[in-house]
């Protein structure tokens, strides 16, 4: 009987080294961007490694807009300074339309121009309402006094 309890718990002891393991490893690997698409002030960008916290990804997007700007030349505001970013996870890569709800790239050629939707992140901004973070659990804004609101998703 108590082997049986031995075998159990070094089981369970293992797969907990893993999963902690694999949970300090996850976010130490860098966010690598894939490609960048652009339609007019509307950009994609195709990621892989991107955080996985709503808040994880707000504070990447804070710490490299400028990186973006100066690589990608992203964003370009329309002439009334609005604009919007989407990230969206690469997943497994370009893939045909077919008959699945995937995101299409205009500025490649057909067939394989697609991707699954997955959306990360979307960076919106515009002289009335200032920059803002849509995610898939609500809408955060940045305050006048720098703190972050989170309004919920309807």
């Amino acid at each position: 009987m108590k082997s049986k309890i031995k075998k159990v718990f070094y089981g369970l002891l293992l797969i907990s080294c893993a999963l902690l393991g694999y949970s300090l490893l996850l976010p130490v690997s860098p966010v690598e961007i894939i490609s960048v698409h652009e339609d007019g002030e509307f950009s994609s960008v195709l990621v892989k490694n991107f955080p996985f916290t709503d808040r994880e990804k707000i504070d990447w997007w804070i710490k490299n807009h400028a990186k973006l700007k100066e690589k990608y030349n992203i964003p370009r505001p329309a002439t009334d300074g609005f604009f919007s970013i989407v990230f969206w996870d690469f997943g497994d890569g370009y893939k045909e339309e077919g008959k699945y709800d995937r995101r299409c790239f205009i500025d490649m050629k057909p067939p394989i121009n697609c991707i699954d939707k997955n959306s990360l992140l979307m960076v919106n901004s515009s002289k009335n309402t200032g920059t803002y973070f849509s995610l898939d659990s609500g809408t955060y804004r940045i305050n006048i006094n720098g703190k972050m609101v989170k309004y919920e998703s309807d």
